[in-house]
């Protein structure tokens, strides 16, 4: 939290040029705010910027509700998510004094409070105080998330991307009209969505079956979103018409109903609608169809996406207690290389040097990345291991060990308590050698082998390696990235120095499927690789970006292989 606030000047958002990120909405109500006038009671409005290339920028501000110290604001704040951002945003309480316009130049300071996104999107009860200016609290009042009605104020997120699933329908129809006078009519099925306009969108146009008053129609998928704009009661209409060669083609009947309905007559037994020609029940006296569509089979398949499992519970973070089959926390490691090709960490040309001006490549890619996924980490707490040195007592060679020196518990105190146990130990070891890095994928491995027998979505494990060189142990590394392509983790290797990094672009699979040895093949793409070098002079929030933006894809193909919905929303 900042010891000062600044208002918020009126500045237009920034324009994200990404077009795949997810829409994220933010609710506000507030409790127990301060008063601020002497005849009635504040005015409050609530500011939110975000920050943007290190300053604060307006992105919006919600309407002002007049004489009270318990709002709850109906506008609404919809931004873009990003997981491999950390975007952090703040909130401003103001009791304004004018219209409400975007300038708060002349309304009384209430209290801020800043957060990332990313907490609010995975923590769902980020509780803090609303301070005001040098750090003060601003009394009780307090912002949340999702707090019982007790609480202060609140901030709620919903996902609202669209494209959330996809639909397999199935029809048949019988006795329809015979519109031919030589033959039987050759009959075809259109189905259309009613947008909001009463307009019609064509959905999906079945193949002709020739000849035939009781066709079966080819079954056909459709996404949700095209088939009613996600919305289940939005009226969905079905034309039948007899084919004909030249376009002339003959209307047999229509009906109307929608995908809830589709749903609840299928359950039911009762799947079936009358096509009906409006013109022939008008002219005939006894006219009741022109046959029956009957819907024969309905698959609903939800595609959930990356925020709908973070949403939902499942977290990713570096917390893990190697010795606990079953941790308290989902997790993941970082891995950091310790071998003598670095060089003496005493010596300034070292990869391992310990600068008073700057980071070493170690420290500034551990905390660029460390930041952002600290954010979906329930206690920010990180294990971290060493890999390639002689540790004390015996100076054994180790390929997996504690870099905070206790095998019981391997954690750290946030990022800052990795780095603090990495300064620790350099001068504790002897770098050596090999690079090996097969014994911390398969520590890693078994851990979420203990987790994927759960069938559940609730953990998934990344691992961060950090290293100067070429893998020794490729053989057996490729083997055990294969294996863990079936487990829920991810590994992130980060390339320092300037070394010769071709073999890590073979384990990355961007171009092409990654084998063992033994010639199986990986079910899916795990790993990803980035050469520090080549990001060195960006900023952290560049390299973060960079390192972490196959995450989501990567665990939603872990789940979706897997057929596990989020936690909480039931099979798929």
């Amino acid at each position: 939290m900042s010891t000062g606030w600044a208002r918020g000047a009126a500045v237009a958002p920034r324009v994200v040029p990404a077009p795949c990120a997810s829409k994220v909405e933010l609710r506000l109500s507030c409790r127990h705010l301060l008063d601020r006038d002497p005849l009635t009671k504040s005015d409050p409005s609530v500011v939110l910027l975000l920050q943007a290339q290190g300053q604060w920028v307006q992105v919006d501000r919600t309407e002002v509700v007049r004489s009270c110290l318990h709002p709850t604001f109906s506008k609404v704040f919809t931004l873009d998510y990003y997981f491999e951002e950390a975007q952090k945003l703040r909130f401003e309480v103001y009791d304004s004094h004018g219209p409400g316009s975007l300038s708060c130049q002349d309304d009384d300071f209430l209290g801020g409070m800043e957060c990332t996104l990313g907490q609010i999107v995975a923590q769902k009860k980020v509780t803090r105080p609303l301070l005001l200016k040098f750090g003060r609290n601003a009394g009780k009042s307090t912002i949340t998330v999702r707090p019982p009605p007790s609480c202060p104020a609140l901030v709620v997120a919903e996902d609202i991307s669209t494209n959330n699933g996809y639909v397999e329908l199935s029809f048949r129809a019988q006795k329809l009209d015979d519109k031919d006078v030589f033959s039987k009519s050759d009959p075809f099925l259109e189905l259309y969505r009613v947008n909001d306009d009463q307009s019609e969108q064509l959905v999906y146009r079945t193949e002709v079956v020739k000849n035939n008053l009781s066709p079966v129609w080819e079954p056909f998928k459709v996404s949700l979103n095209s088939l009613c704009s996600c919305e289940e009661s939005r009226p969905l209409k079905c034309l039948v018409w007899d084919h004909d060669s030249r376009g002339k083609h003959d209307f047999i009947g229509e009906f109307t109903t929608t995908f809830a309905e589709m749903q609840r007559a299928l359950a039911e037994d009762q799947a079936q609608w009358e096509c009906v020609n409006a013109k022939y029940k008008q002219k005939k006296r006894h006219y009741r169809n022109s046959g029956l569509v009957i819907l024969a089979d309905l698959k609903f398949s939800r595609v959930y996406s990356f925020l709908d499992y973070i949403m939902g519970g499942c977290q990713i973070h570096f917390t893990v207690r190697p010795q606990d089959p079953r941790p308290l926390h989902p997790a993941g490691q970082v891995a950091i290389d310790f071998t003598a090709s670095n060089g003496d960490p005493r010596n300034s040309c070292s990869l391992h040097y310990i600068s008073p001006f700057q980071p070493n490549e170690y420290l500034q890619a551990l905390v660029a990345v460390g930041e952002v996924c600290q954010d979906y980490d329930s206690d920010r707490r990180f294990s971290a291991l060493g890999f390639g040195a002689r540790i004390p007592p015996k100076f054994e060679v180790s390929h997996d060990f504690a870099i905070n020196f206790n095998p019981e518990d391997d954690e750290c105190e946030g990022i800052q308590g990795v780095v603090e146990a990495y300064r620790n130990c350099l001068p504790r070891v002897q770098l050596y050698g090999p690079t090996n890095v097969a014994p911390i994928i398969s520590k890693v491995a078994r851990v979420a082998a203990a987790e994927e027998s759960t069938g559940e979505a609730s953990r998934y494990y990344i691992l961060l390696i950090l290293t100067d060189g070429v893998v020794t142990d490729m053989a057996d590394t490729r083997e055990a990235i294969v294996r863990a392509s079936h487990l829920p983790m991810s590994i992130i290797i980060v390339g320092v120095g300037n070394a010769d990094f071709t073999d890590m672009q073979v384990l990355d699979g961007d171009d092409g499927v990654l084998r063992s040895p033994r010639g199986e093949p990986a079910l899916r793409d795990i790993v990803q690789f980035v050469p520090f070098r080549e990001l060195k002079n960006a900023s952290p929030a560049a390299l973060a970006k960079c390192v972490l933006a196959e995450v989501p894809k990567q665990v939603v193909e872990y789940y979706s292989h897997k057929g596990l919905p989020p936690p909480g929303l039931g099979a798929p």
